[in-house]
């Protein structure tokens, strides 16, 4: 395997685990604030989308901006 695709598949992966960490402490926040289960699950679903989405966006604009 050559550098840049193991490159890209640990950006990858790092682009998950943060994810994942901003949905779980999304979900906890809202447990805290006495949400439902229902209410803390979507709300952590709803953070983890975002953060996937904002992951993309910076990663195309960089993309663009780099010539690559």
């Amino acid at each position: 395997m050559s550098d840049r695709i193991v490159l890209i598949l640990l950006s990858c992966a790092l682009a998950a685990v943060i994810a994942a960490l901003v949905g779980a402490a999304a979900g906890y926040l809202a447990r805290r604030d006495h949400a439902t289960y229902p209410t803390a699950l979507s709300r952590a679903a709803v953070a983890f989308a975002s953060t996937v989405t904002l992951i993309a966006a910076v990663t195309a604009a960089l993309a663009t901006a780099l010539g690559g």
